[in-house]
């Protein structure tokens, strides 16, 4: 029968967050260790009323202090570029090649100089510490895309099914013995799909997300998703199934809407505790 699109929508959940989503203290920890040598070396210069020159003298000495820099900034990187009055350095914190006078300059003109001598933090570890849990909350995005992976994959176990995890789509095809030329625009773009399960009779290629946000990049997913449908009802043997759920797809419900018309195959979480997978994979 036939789903109700609005009805459906309405099952869709807030959240799929667990304890391990909101942050990593196990690489908070581990990226803030790897410069411990070289912010102890640094925090000698806390509270100097002369620092550039111990700056200069610190890193003449251990020339290797410099690498812990970037981070100071909330940057992983280890080369940065810097312009002032359109004249532009490319500063190298991995090796020492630019010239004490301009490390010196870097320090002065990104503020680092006014933190380490006013004493605005007592301890650059545990400053870096609060740097690194910062930058480990970008990772959320990532982690959340992991979760509804590892979520979708319990009702693949469930089900009971031999499936393979992100498979590209010519791997799909020599294992598989099907031909996705339509989908890969005759080989020259590569698919990878989050799963696929090989029935008795039809190979299921499988992707899923969450959206607790909206933004135009469900509009796009929303887009890309109703093409692949419309190309995969040309191939035998073949069966596209998209497993998506997110109070974010309220934004972007018309363009859903669009892919839920034409894919009888679109599922939310709670078609998931349904038993869905099982009904379908057989």
């Amino acid at each position: 029968m036939k789903k109700n699109f609005n009805e459906w929508l309405e099952t869709f959940k807030e959240s799929i967050a667990d304890y391990k989503y909101y942050i990593s203290f196990e690489n908070v920890y581990g990226n803030t260790e790897e410069y411990k040598n070289e912010l102890d070396l640094l925090n000698n210069l806390v509270g100097s009323k002369n620092i550039e020159n111990e700056f200069v003298k610190l890193i003449e000495e251990h020339p290797n202090a410099i690498k812990a820099i970037p981070i100071l900034l909330a940057i992983r990187e280890k080369k940065i570029y810097c312009q002032k009055n359109l004249n532009g350095i490319n500063y190298d914190f991995d090796n020492f090649v630019c010239s004490k006078e301009q490390y010196c300059y870097f320090m002065k003109e990104t503020g680092l100089f006014d933190l380490l001598s006013n004493r605005i933090t007592n301890n650059l570890y545990d400053y870096v510490l609060g740097v690194n849990a910062g930058l480990d909350s970008n990772a959320r995005k990532n982690r959340g895309g992991h979760l509804m992976e590892d979520l979708v994959e319990s009702f693949l176990v469930k089900a009971n099914v031999e499936y393979s995890k992100e498979m590209w789509s010519d791997e799909i095809e020599d294992k598989c013995g099907l031909n996705l030329s339509v989908i890969t625009n005759n080989g020259e773009a590569h698919k990878r799909f989050d799963f696929v399960v090989k029935g008795k009779n039809t190979v299921y290629g499988i992707e899923c997300n969450f959206y607790s946000s909206g933004g135009s990049k469900l509009n796009e997913t929303a887009r890309s998703y109703k093409m692949i449908a419309e190309e995969s009802k040309t191939i035998d043997s073949w069966k596209f199934i998209w497993i998506t759920d997110g109070k974010g797809w309220n934004s972007a419900r018309n363009n859903l809407k669009e892919t839920f018309d034409i894919l009888v195959d679109l599922y939310n979480i709670n078609d998931l505790e349904n038993n869905v997978l099982e009904d379908i994979l057989k």
